[in-house]
């Protein structure tokens, strides 16, 4: 396998020994200043080099703290979820799925498969999300310096239990598309009990074998590197016995 010298070689080199590989399909959750870099696009760069022509590169552009709340323009509005994922969001050549809080950016050989068909849903990860996707298409999740909690995909898993806790009222969002063209919606967006549960998809630790969760170092970063159709099986036989297994009620939460 080929690299590119100095910092991207060494970071591809570690995504390589965590487990991924040319023609994946990942999403990226990151804590940027855990990795010990100073250039984003070294782990941009790098990601693409072990994925290939033929890989596609996924991270979330999450905008539930948008302002105001029910008003989103796919062009504009920032993702909330971190430095790394915003300027994603904002590199040449990345598209944008169309949802008014739980979108997701992607460049790639299959990044129109991924994210064109989001705007059909109503709910965040409903069945055209690429959240929910990862779970069906051998998608792959990397957990990069920011623990396994702050995991999007496991609100698709949650999403075929629909636990008490899910779901609030439905809302109608303002949405302008990468066109400009502008056009109200209702969504039922997620709740979590306004603030009251707080999420432990940590705890998928627990019921992932080797196999399905792997982990080791990316840069500095403790990184994780979750087959998703695995924890589909096993987060969802969880929570048909338990659909409150992976929150605990009664602290703050994030989306």
């Amino acid at each position: 396998m080929t690299y590119t010298s100095g910092i991207i070689s060494r970071l591809a080199e570690q995504l390589h020994n965590l487990g991924l590989e040319r023609g994946d399909v990942v999403m990226v959750h990151s804590s940027i200043k855990s990795l010990g870099i100073k250039d984003p696009e070294e782990i941009i760069l790098a990601l693409l080099e072990i994925l290939g022509e033929t890989g596609t590169l996924l991270m979330p552009a999450l905008s539930y703290l948008q302002k105001p709340p029910n008003v989103h323009d796919t062009n504009l509005t920032p993702s909330c979820v971190g430095f790394l994922s915003e300027y994603f969001r904002c590199r040449a050549g990345t598209q944008r799925s169309l949802h008014p809080t739980h979108s997701v950016c992607g460049v790639g050989n299959f990044a129109h498969e991924w994210l064109d068909d989001h705007i059909q849903d109503h709910t965040p990860c409903g069945s055209h999300s690429p959240f929910n996707k990862m779970l069906h298409h051998r998608g792959k999740i990397l957990m990069i310096g920011c623990g396994l909690k702050p995991n999007t995909t496991m609100h698709a898993i949650e999403e075929y239990i629909q636990p008490a806790y899910l779901f609030g009222p439905p809302q109608n969002y303002t949405i302008t598309d990468s066109l400009g063209r502008t056009f109200e919606k209702v969504y039922v967006p997620h709740n979590f009990y306004e603030g009251r549960a707080l999420q432990r998809y940590d705890r998928v630790e627990g019921i992932l074998n080797e196999s399905a969760l792997s982990s080791g170092l990316l840069g500095n970063a403790k990184t994780y590197l979750i087959q998703a159709e695995a924890l589909y099986q096993a987060a969802l036989e969880r929570m048909r016995s338990d659909p409150f297994y992976f929150i605990e009620l009664g602290s703050e939460t994030t989306q």
